[in-house]
């Protein structure tokens, strides 16, 4: 975070002067020119309510409202200012001030005063009234970066438990309509060669059985697989996601290219796994809805453990504003999931996309 203190001043510093007597503004200028030759200080004098109000309409670093006019005071000007949400400071420049008086125009809103025995002084006075404007307009921005993201955390959050409950959900079915299936069968096959009356039959029903448990098996290594490659941690990501590119992308027809660049740590980084996946729910999207011959993935290794990613295809394309709009649907989900998936991880994900000219997905974990 920059330091406010840091920040270079203005070389023309604009000041609002609420001074009823011209002659007054003279001093003003000539002490600040005295006192503070580095700078150039334009002033604009008005005197009364309505003046004070338009000029506030201009962009001013400060103000210098006098203690004693007929027709203002600091006090009316404050109160304009807090009409305004203006954060213009005011500091009030005065001939002769008591302490009460002092602490009460403080305590109004008035950011110093100084008396016009010591004009000296006025240029350190409005430095750092100028300082501590930026500080709190610093704070402000970082007060509400700090809300949104408490917000935009809050929102991750529950589409996290959403997401786990759907990856539950999936995993389930697929145990029941798949593998609990297959296994049902092996029984019910073991239990008719129990039953069989002549070896012949019983030996059918028993390699029956066999073949059901070989399937068994192999459905249970896919699914393992979808859940995390064996390959990630004994040959790397590279190597993992050539072989989940290969077996989803074949079968359906589809060509694709995989590349990398940069040394590919070993042990893989714990982004490796949010990286495959996001490349197996983007070849699953493309199967389904892109119509695409080709896709390209891209892997990049950054320093500090950092990965990118690059998925690109041929395909359809679509309108990334209507399709990211509104709150995430069964049309939707898969790419809201990805979204999710890489900011729980601390990283990014953009879309390029347009109808007809293919989707590219980049990431940085």
């Amino acid at each position: 975070m920059a330091d406010p203190r840091s920040a270079p001043e203005p070389a023309t510093i604009r000041l609002l002067c609420v001074e009823d007597n011209p002659d007054d503004v003279e001093l003003l200028s000539l002490a600040l020119e005295r006192g503070d030759p580095a700078h150039t200080y334009e002033l604009t004098r008005v005197d009364d309510a309505t003046s004070f109000a338009e000029a506030l309409e201009g962009n001013f670093d400060a103000i210098l409202c006098d203690f004693n006019m007929p027709r203002f005071s600091p006090y009316a000007a404050l109160q304009i200012l807090v009409a305004r949400r203006s954060a213009v400071p005011l500091v009030v420049v005065t001939r002769a001030i008591g302490e009460e008086a002092a602490v009460h125009v403080l305590r109004c809103g008035a950011k110093d005063y100084v008396t016009k025995d010591k004009m000296g002084t006025l240029p350190q006075i409005i430095e750092r009234v100028m300082r501590d404007r930026q500080r709190a307009a610093e704070k402000e921005r970082l007060d509400r970066e700090l809300d949104s993201a408490y917000k935009r955390l809050k929102r991750l959050s529950s589409r996290l438990v959403a997401a786990q409950e759907r990856e539950r959900s999936l995993i389930s079915r697929e145990l029941h309509d798949q593998l609990g299936q297959t296994l049902t069968g092996v029984v019910i096959h073991l239990h008719a060669a129990e039953r069989a009356r002549d070896a012949d039959a019983a030996r059918k029903y028993h390699d029956t059985a066999v073949e059901m448990a070989n399937a068994a098996v192999e459905q249970l290594k896919t699914l393992s697989f979808s859940l995390r490659p064996a390959q990630l941690d004994l040959l790397g990501l590279v190597a993992a996601v050539q072989s989940a590119v290969q077996r989803i992308a074949e079968p359906a027809g589809l060509t694709f290219s995989v590349t990398s660049r940069g040394e590919e740590p070993s042990p893989p980084s714990e982004t490796a796994a949010v990286a495959m996946r996001l490349v197996q729910e983007a070849l699953n999207n493309v199967l389904r809805h892109a119509k695409a011959s080709h896709v390209t993935i891209r892997l990049r290794f950054l320093p500090d453990g950092r990965i990118g990613l690059l998925v690109i295809d041929d395909g359809v394309g679509f309108d990334k504003k209507e399709m990211l709009t509104g709150q995430p649907s069964e049309r939707n989900v898969g790419l809201y999931g990805m979204i999710e998936r890489t900011e729980l991880a601390g990283g990014r994900l953009t879309v390029r996309t347009r109808p007809g000219q293919g989707v590219c997905l980049r990431a940085v974990l």
